[in-house]
Order: structure tokens, then C-alpha cells, then sequence
């Protein structure tokens, strides 16, 4: 019996996402390569994720996110402004709103077609790394600003070849077994810097990254290289906004600033299949 569900194309600095509106807990996120066959981009809608709101007893909503391969992962900040945004929208959420990912509640607030996270406590900080790959060094600072980040400083932005690079980083040996997303940064003033991102999940680059962009952020600003807030450009070019107070051992009150807009609407037919 086939199943039609209505959702939502959203984007946040050109990287997109399905949203549905799960409240029922209906849909079949256990059929993984249904996930894959709906983010196809020239066989299905084609996005970088799908996001569920979903009931939570604990917050306005909970979000789920789910990356191309089909994978389920804890956060995504770029997901969780779309998905403020339209819970707001739906009347789920005030302007003011909480809600669960599997990295811990994130607080949103909506301010026009644009979103303030504040963002879960970043976690397992590592500091002037280094790995070889292909016989050249590279120099890293690490952290999970949600989902876990390796952050690269060059010289030349434009020059590095991110989906070769990226990909190598993304399997190294030092991020198993669960990998890690890849980020090169190049410092463009004392508050501002540009980014691009290799994607876990995706598996190559994406315009944008909102957990990269807060962890390029956050690492720039701890090896004090930048001052807060920080402008962040990814390679969508749009201009986001981190912020955060550095602390003894970390960083806390992390924010997150920057757009969340609706494409179009449509509906979904699901005629059920393997897991």
C-alpha cells in the first residue's frame, strides 16, 4: 500500500534539504535506500539531507537528519535553521524554540528568513595535529561541534583540491572507524575567514556546512587566529555569523547565524520496499 507524504525543500546557504513534518511518526526512515533514491539529484528531488520534525517530551520538537547514503547522524546546523524555521511556521514552535538532535537540545530563535542556533557544547577538542597523506603533511586542529570536524588552515583556498584531499582526511586512519568531516580554512581578516568542506555522508563537497562553519570558527578563534563573532564564508558564498566565549578547556554559548529559506513544496510517494 502505497503512502504519499507531503514535505518541504528548504536550504540554508544553498545546502538543501527534504523537511518533513513527521509529528505522526510515519514515515519509513528505516528504509534506507528509499532515503538514497528520494536525494538522488537526477533521478529523485535531489538534497543533501532529510530532516524529520518529530515529537520530543522534553523540547518543542526533535529533529532527525539523515545524510544521502542513507546514514543517520546527530546534527546539522545548516538542517536545524530550515527545520526552526518551518516548525515555527507549522505552529509547532514560538519564535523562541528547543529542540533534540542526537547531539543534545539546540535552541533556536527566528528573526525573519534568518535563524540564531545556539549550539550543543563542542566536544573533544585536539589541537596542532598533524597527518600524512600521499607523502605531504598536513596540519589539523580537530572538534565535534556537533558531528565531529577536522579543520585545515592554507594558504590558497581555491587551490586545494577538496574532494581528493578531503576524502583522504575523511578515512584517515586518525578519525576511525566512523571517519570525519573535512574543512580547509583561509583567514581573511582578524574576524573572517572562507571555508570549504568535504562532507561525511555526502562524500564531497557541499556549498556549505553549519557544523563546519561553527568548527572553522570555533578552531580559528582558539588557535587565535580570528576574534569573535566570526564571519564565516562558505563556498555557497553567503556570510555566516558564529560566535562563542572561549573557556579554559574549550568554548561555550556558540551561536550559529545565518539563512534558512523555502524553495518549493510537493509530496512524496512511498510504496514501501527493503530496508
Amino acid at each position: 500500500m502505497s503512502q504519499r507524504i507531503p514535505f518541504w525543500k528548504m536550504h540554508g546557504a544553498a545546502n538543501d534539504f527534504i523537511v518533513v513534518d513527521d509529528r505522526s511518526l510515519s514515515f519509513p526512515a528505516q528504509d534506507r535506500s528509499w532515503l538514497r533514491s528520494i536525494m538522488a539529484r537526477h533521478t529523485g528531488v535531489g538534497s543533501e539531507g532529510v530532516l524529520l520534525i518529530q515529537p520530543s517530551t522534553r523540547s518543542d520538537f526533535r529533529m532527525r537528519f539523515f545524510n544521502p547514503d542513507g546514514g543517520e547522524v546527530d546534527m546539522c546546523g545548516n538542517g536545524a535553521r530550515c527545520i526552526a524555521r518551518l516548525a515555527h511556521e507549522l505552529g509547532v514552535a514560538s519564535e523562541k524554540m528547543s529542540f533534540d538532535t542526537g547531539a543534545g537540545v539546540v535552541r533556536a530563535e527566528i528573526q525573519g528568513d534568518h535563524v540564531r542556533l545556539t549550539m550543543t557544547t563542542p566536544t573533544d577538542w585536539r589541537l596542532n595535529r598533524s597527518l600524512t597523506i600521499e607523502g605531504r603533511s598536513y596540519a589539523y586542529h580537530f572538534v565535534n561541534s556537533g558531528v565531529p570536524h577536522a579543520v585545515v588552515e592554507v594558504a590558497d583556498l581555491a587551490a586545494v583540491d577538496v574532494q581528493r584531499v578531503g576524502a583522504a582526511i575523511r578515512y584517515h586512519a586518525d578519525f576511525a572507524p566512523k571517519g570525519t568531516n573535512a574543512n580547509f580554512i583561509q583567514v581573511t581578516g582578524p574576524d573572517s575567514l572562507h571555508l570549504r568542506t568535504y562532507e561525511r555522508g555526502v562524500e564531497a563537497e557541499t556549498p556549505a556546512c553549519g557544523t563546519g562553519i561553527v568548527a572553522a570558527g570555533l578552531l580559528a578563534g582558539r588557535s587565535g587566529r580570528v576574534q569573535t563573532p566570526v564571519q564565516v564564508v562558505p563556498a555557497s558564498g553567503d556570510t555566516l555569523v558564529v560566535n562563542y566565549r572561549l573557556t579554559a578547556d574549550g568554548a561555550e554559548d556558540v551561536t550559529l547565524y545565518g539563512p534558512a529559506a523555502h524553495v518549493f513544496r510537493g509530496e512524496l510517494e512511498y510504496r514501501g520496499g527493503g530496508q
